[in-house]
């Protein structure tokens, strides 16, 4: 689990980059409004940040806790994912508000420590939720399922035989 638990590290450094240089982007660039800068920016930069990080935690951190790599699979993990970091992003952005309104801070500052505080949230729906681990039967089940999908060569279709 400690090692999981650093490549999450790893992984959301890696997602804090690419969302702080997006809202910077955005904020600096594109919008000049309150909204613009706190609310639409940090949106923005949220969901690159989120399909960035969901790429990292199914091919490096969760891998082998996914059995029949397919389509279906990823999309299903990448819509579980994207509610799950809605959830962080409602709590980062009631912390980053809440930081803006206290102390006055500008959106990147506010940003990051927002972030510290909702990737302990992020890690624990990751972990329990998300990825969670399954019954083997059911890891079964899937494998057979995509064994069924992956063994037919392209050129050969069931109208065909």
């Amino acid at each position: 689990m400690a090692v999981k638990y650093l490549k999450f590290i790893v992984s959301r450094l890696i997602g804090t980059l690419v969302d702080t240089f997006i809202l910077w982007v955005f904020s600096t660039y594109v919008f000049s409004s309150y909204l613009g800068n706190y609310v639409i920016s940090p949106t923005i930069s949220f969901e690159v940040a989120v399909f960035t990080n969901f790429l990292f935690s199914y091919y490096w951190i969760w891998n082998k806790r996914i059995s029949g790599k397919n389509k279906k699979t990823f999309i299903s993990h990448f819509i579980l994912f994207n509610i799950s970091c809605v959830l962080g992003f409602i709590v980062k952005m009631v912390f980053l508000l809440l930081f803006e309104r206290l102390f006055g801070w500008d959106v990147i500052y506010c940003n990051l420590i927002a972030l510290l505080i909702s990737g302990i949230f992020n890690y624990a729906l990751a972990e329990f939720i998300v990825f969670k681990k399954r019954p083997p039967i059911i890891e079964a089940i899937n494998d057979m399922e995509s064994l069924e999908k992956d063994t037919t060569p392209n050129f050969i279709t069931k109208k065909g035989i």
